[in-house]
């Protein structure tokens, strides 16, 4: 019997990338600040952030008068 379905699961490359940062920074590798060890997250979310604001700003003003 096969499992037509797909799963999808995993980390990542944002994921992979931070996990990586933050070994090189607890070995000693990068001597970086931690906001910036961090920085793959924090960079996506505003990505993220930025696009929904760019489509709720383009909704309101789709929303007007006409």
């Amino acid at each position: 019997m096969s499992n037509s379905g797909s799963s999808s699961g995993g980390i990542g490359f944002v994921g992979l990338l931070t996990v990586a940062f933050i070994v090189l920074k607890l070995v000693g590798v990068v001597g970086w600040p931690w906001v910036w060890v961090l920085s793959p997250m924090w960079i996506s979310a505003c990505i993220v952030l930025l696009i929904v604001l760019v489509f709720v700003a383009f909704a309101i003003g789709a929303g007007g008068p006409r």
